[in-house]
């Protein structure tokens, strides 16, 4: 009930926005009838909508936990990584785009949970990296995706972080590519805000070991960070929090010498828990960081990458392919050795 009352406050609330001239204030009415003025830049909480984060019961450790009961690791992975709530990443693999984005938030919704949502099947993906790539196959079959994406979420709350990687994936495209990307990203964007009014969108701005925060402002910018609610950092990397805080903040500070704005960010910890070793394709030694959670040096802390979850052929994941589920990585990463 709880949940049904603030979907229905907050759907009361985005419909009786009206444009407005300079100046002016919209009203929307309180639970009781009551106007009440609304500032011009509020917006959808979807935090506030929902009572924590949702924990996937189909994640790939959960999976392979319940499928594996007789084997000495599955309780540890079961209560140190199935349990806790973790991001769901959509592509190519995922099929009909919205009836899997539809099914997986609809569960979120039905148990007044918030979604953490991955997109990532823009054309040219990885494109330097080479590990995770693929995408969608033009910028038209993008768009109807990515569109299809975000209709499947409408009015219910999420999180979404578009297309990781994409704006530090940079150094070996050209700059009519880079544009055809920032166009993509712009558009998705666009989707989101037009079609899912209670998501909250991320463009993901690497880590701190890649781009410079400067250049990483001028690249958010480019692609329409005005228009996102943030931006996330570390996703599928290992850089502590504290660096990532740090990074963010300087990131921020360019963002609003250069363009006049500031964007929230949040940080993937999944695997951040004893820092990084400066290897970011499945370094051993790894460890499980803070769980989900508002605050602690961000807006959020998220698990967004599946710990146990391969990087691609390489490091302690050898013979992998990236996104394959490696119970050995999982449980040596919950003890950090």
């Amino acid at each position: 009930m709880k949940r049904l009352l603030r979907t229905l406050v907050a759907s009361t609330f985005a419909c009786l926005l009206l444009p407005l001239g300079a100046g002016q204030q919209a009203t929307a009415a309180d639970v009781n009838g009551t106007p009440t003025a609304v500032p011009t830049t509020a917006q959808a909480d979807p935090i506030g909508m929902t009572s924590g984060f949702y924990t996937d019961p189909g994640s790939t450790p959960a999976v392979w936990a319940a499928a594996n009961p007789g084997d000495g690791r599955a309780a540890a992975i079961r209560d140190n990584i199935a349990s806790r709530p973790m991001a769901r990443w959509f592509g190519s693999w995922s099929g009909d785009i919205g009836a899997a984005v539809g099914s997986y938030v609809g569960a979120a919704d039905a148990a007044d949970k918030l979604p953490v949502l991955i997109a990532y099947n823009i054309p040219g993906r990885d494109a330097c990296g080479g590990h995770s790539g693929g995408g969608a196959g033009t910028p038209s079959a993008y768009h109807a995706w990515i569109s299809a994406f975000a209709s499947a979420i409408g009015a219910r709350p999420a999180l979404v972080v578009i297309e990781p990687d994409s704006l530090g994936d940079f150094s070996c495209l050209t700059q009519a590519q880079i544009d055809e990307r920032n166009a993509m990203l712009r558009d998705a964007l666009a989707q989101f805000s037009a079609q899912a009014p209670n998501t909250w969108t991320y463009l993901d701005a690497g880590n701190p070991a890649w781009i410079d925060a400067a250049t990483m402002a001028q690249h958010l910018d480019g692609a329409g960070a005005r228009q996102a609610h943030g931006f996330s950092l570390n996703v599928s990397n290992y850089y502590g929090t504290a660096e990532n805080s740090a990074y963010g903040n300087a990131i921020n500070g360019s963002l609003s010498a250069s363009y006049g704005y500031t964007k929230p960010y949040v940080i993937d910890t999944s695997r951040n828990g004893n820092g990084s070793d400066g290897a970011w394709c499945n370094p051993g030694g790894r460890r499980t960081g803070a769980v989900s959670q508002t605050g602690g040096g961000a807006e959020m802390l998220l698990w967004l990458k599946t710990p146990g979850e391969s990087d691609g052929d390489c490091g302690v994941g050898t013979g992998s392919v990236a996104g394959q589920f490696l119970p050995e990585v999982a449980y040596k990463m919950i003890y950090g050795y």
